[in-house]
Order: structure tokens, then sequence, then C-alpha cells
């Protein structure tokens, strides 16, 4: 036995004695005050998923889809029974239902396709040296969009524009730009300046750096104003209606003129039941979309 060494234990290199081996596994006292304080700060390290993993869990995929189809169901069974006179009749028959939910559908597509190609490349170029000074001027012009009410908004585009869907799209676009535009703004800025830096200082190009390293770690806040601007349009495009759009907001403004109820309520179920369902597509989109070097273990 080495004299002045107790045992069990053996001095390192720097004249300190290692404690003594205990369960395999088991952390040392430095590192498990180590870890506590980074779990304080908020620095520890999380684990990414493993390869393969699974993003979206099974309530994910099926609990909304259950609740609207139980929920059309009811509201059809109720149609059903319902006893309807012949001004009910002529606001439900010949497919109109059909015709509203698919001049919904198109108003809402056509417009967010709009709104990403307008604002995702304006956040873009607003975060580039060259027009961050334009910055102020534009969001002022995006929140004018929704400082404005959207039926007034309306009115004003059908004075201009005339009467139709064009009236509405234009509309729709300008109310929902805001939440896009402000999240790309957001995860374009939020980046921590030395991961581009090195990104550059390794050799790549500008453009380089933007689609291999500022919109990957963009794309959640992206998404996420993306998923927003999707409901609003969804809900805006009830009021295409006033301005001969078409849309749900058709049966909506027919059972309140003519006071029948059944048709109000079949409308508003049916709005509602789209945004639902638009909702939860955007929130699978954007869990199958966000980088998989973003997530982390449960």
């Amino acid at each position: 036995m080495t004299p002045g060494v107790t045992p069990g234990a053996s001095p390192d290199g720097g004249g300190r004695r290692r404690p003594p081996d205990g369960p395999a596994g088991a952390a040392l006292p430095d590192d498990a005050e180590t870890a506590e304080r980074e779990l304080a700060a908020g620095t520890a390290p999380t684990a990414s998923l493993a390869p393969g993993g699974r993003r979206i869990s099974w309530q994910k995929w099926t609990c909304m889809p259950a609740f609207l189809a139980a929920a059309l169901l009811a509201t059809w069974l109720w149609f059903r029974g319902a006893r309807l006179d012949s001004i009910a009749h002529q606001a439900v028959d010949h497919g109109k239902v059909w015709l509203a939910l698919r001049q919904h559908v198109q108003l809402t597509a056509i417009s967010t396709v709009f709104v990403l190609v307008i604002a995702i490349p304006l956040g873009i170029a607003l975060t580039r040296p060259w027009l961050r000074r334009a910055t102020p001027v534009a969001m002022a012009f995006a929140n004018l969009g929704q400082a404005v009410p959207a039926l007034g908004l309306l009115v004003l585009l059908v004075i201009w524009l005339g009467i139709g869907a064009r009236s509405a799209i234009v509309g729709m676009v300008v109310y929902a730009v805001l939440p896009v535009l402000a999240n790309t703004l957001a995860g374009l800025r939020g980046i921590d300046p030395t991961l581009t830096e090195a990104a550059r200082g390794i050799g790549m190009s500008p453009m380089g750096v933007l689609s291999k390293v500022e919109l990957p770690l963009a794309v959640p806040l992206i998404l996420a104003g993306v998923r927003t601007a999707l409901v609003l349009n969804v809900g805006t495009a009830t009021l295409a209606t006033f301005g001969g759009g078409g849309g749900l907001g058709d049966l909506i403004s027919a059972g309140i003129i003519t006071q029948r109820m059944p048709v109000l309520i079949l409308g508003s179920v049916l709005t509602v039941a789209l945004a639902l369902l638009v909702e939860w597509l955007a929130s699978l989109a954007e869990l199958l979309l966000r980088p998989r070097g973003l997530e982390v273990a449960t």
C-alpha cells in the first residue's frame, strides 16, 4: 500500500485524490452539481430525437378528426330531422352547400398562397442590410391591414375592384400578411449571429447561409405564422359573401336574412369545422416540417 493514500483511492496527476469508484453509471459529485446548475440556468444540453423516432403521437393524429367527424355527423342527423320550409330548401338544395364549401376552400387556399409569396420573401429581404431601414414602413403597412375592420376593407375593395371573388381574395391577403411577415422577421432576427458568422467563416455564400443556416432555424416561427394566417383566412372568407365572393358566408347570410335557424346553424357549424380542420392540418405540417435538429426527446 502506498503511504499516505487511503484504500480505494489513487492520486491523480494534480495531487488530488480520486474518490472511490462507485456503482457503474454513478455521476461524480462535481458533475452532479454542474448538471444541477445548468438545469437551473436553462443551459443544460437536451437530447435530440433518435433517428426514426415518432414525431407525432397517435392522439394528435386521431383526436381532432374524431371530434370533427362526431360533430358533423350530429349536425347532419339534426339537419335531416329539422323541418325545412320552401325558403330553407331554396337556400340549401341543388348542391348549394357543397358549392359554398368549395368556394370557401378555394378562397382560403388562393389567398394563403399569395400571403406566402408576398410575406416570406419580403421578410427575408427586410432582414438584409440593404433593406433593413425599410422595415418600419413595411410593418406599418402590414399593421394597417389588420387595423382596418375586415368588412370595411372589403367594402373599399369592392368599390375599387368591383364585385366578385377578386376583391375578397385581395382583402384576405391584406388581412393575413401581418402574422407571416412578423414571424419571418422574428425568426430570422432571433438567430445567434455567431452561427451566421461561422458559416461565412467556412466560405459559405450569402445565399448558402440563408438557405442552409438561417431559414432552417427560422422555420418553426415561420410555420407558426402560416398557421395563424390560415385560420384568419378561413374566418375572413365568410365575409366574402358581402362582396359577391361566395363561400360559406352565403349560408350564414341567407339564414340571418330569411330567419331560418337550420340554415344559419349549418353554415356556422361548417365554418367552425373547416377552421378546426385547417388548424389541425397546419399543426401537423408545423411538426413534420420542423428540422429534426430542433426537436428534443420527451
